[in-house]
């Protein structure tokens, strides 16, 4: 990968359209500090969270998704039929880094291909290089600590 091509930065402004949050099966791995907030946030602090929320991959764990069509178990739909997660505050670190993945970060066609499915890419404040850098390579939220948010 050639991180030339962003080093002017990129655009990325979250929409909470739930795109990302939705399609094709994957994972969303989640580590045991995250789970304990995303209980506490959901209010089953102390009580973790359960088998409708959290499957184990391998010696992992991933949020569950809908069997029918994919969606994260914390996609909620609003009233005036908006699609958002139901956890944002407290979403796991593989959401917020989302679109600085390496997959996206391959090459200007592979960020294009991203942009197709999510409306915030080429949209809002522009991130400079640092900061998608600290969003490709963090292990852990305190990672995202130089960062102002998305």
């Amino acid at each position: 990968m050639s991180e030339s091509w962003y080093k002017e930065g990129l655009r990325f402004k979250c929409t909470q359209c739930g795109n990302c949050c939705t399609g094709s099966p994957g994972y969303v791995y989640v580590t045991k500090k995250e789970v304990d907030q995303i209980a506490a946030f959901i209010g089953r602090e102390g009580k973790g969270l359960t088998r409708k929320h959290l499957r184990k991959v391998g010696r992992r764990y991933s949020l569950t998704e809908d069997k029918t069509n994919g969606d994260c178990c914390f996609l909620k739909q609003t009233e005036n039929g908006k699609r958002v997660c139901g956890i944002y505050p407290v979403r796991p670190l593989q959401c917020r880094t989302w679109p600085f993945w390496q997959v996206n970060l391959e090459s200007p066609d592979a960020w294009s291909f991203a942009s197709q499915d999510c409306p915030g890419i080429n949209k809002g404040k522009r991130h400079d290089f640092v900061q998608i850098e600290i969003r490709r390579t963090a292990k852990s939220w305190e990672d995202l600590s130089p960062c102002p948010s998305l």
